[in-house]
């Protein structure tokens, strides 16, 4: 299970808690990341903080700190769905544009196979950006436990 702390921003009486998670990026560890591209483009792209509702049983207080955790399989998906869903996309339309189309007497070259990989690609991703909002809807994190309440740093 993947876990993170989360701050309460809000509590409504329907059994929901509004949180903030701040993110968490690799590249501020790496020794290299004042020379690093990615590192820029990754502090100038990326949010500094994500806030989100999460289901609770009990409640909770503006500012406290909480444990939440989402299962590594929906992580997993996730990464599938996005990266090998497409490539497979790609590799799927250009099998089918330099295998079927001679057997259809259509005739190939280089340029309508990239198209058709391309074409094969761009539709797994669509097909993919649908999945994805299914898994998104159905693996909601989950509260493992209270922290406490967050540190006042005002003077």
């Amino acid at each position: 299970m993947m876990e993170e702390v989360a701050k309460v921003i809000d509590c409504d009486a329907d059994g929901w808690v509004r949180v903030e998670v701040k993110v968490k990026n690799a590249c501020n560890h790496c020794e290299n990341n004042e020379s690093c591209g990615t590192s820029a483009v990754s502090k100038a792209f990326s949010p500094k903080v994500q806030q989100f509702s999460v289901q609770a049983q009990g409640e909770y207080h503006t500012g406290e700190l909480l444990k939440l955790g989402l299962p590594e399989s929906v992580i997993l998906k996730a990464a599938a769905i996005v990266y090998l869903l497409p490539l497979l996309g790609f590799f799927v339309g250009a099998s089918v544009a330099r295998f079927a189309f001679p057997v259809l007497d259509i005739a190939t070259g280089d340029g309508l196979i990239v198209l058709a990989a391309l074409l094969g690609g761009v539709s797994a991703w669509l097909l993919g950006r649908r999945w994805a909002r299914k898994l998104e809807t159905n693996s909601q994190p989950i509260i493992l436990g209270r922290l406490g309440q967050t540190l006042s740093t005002s003077n």
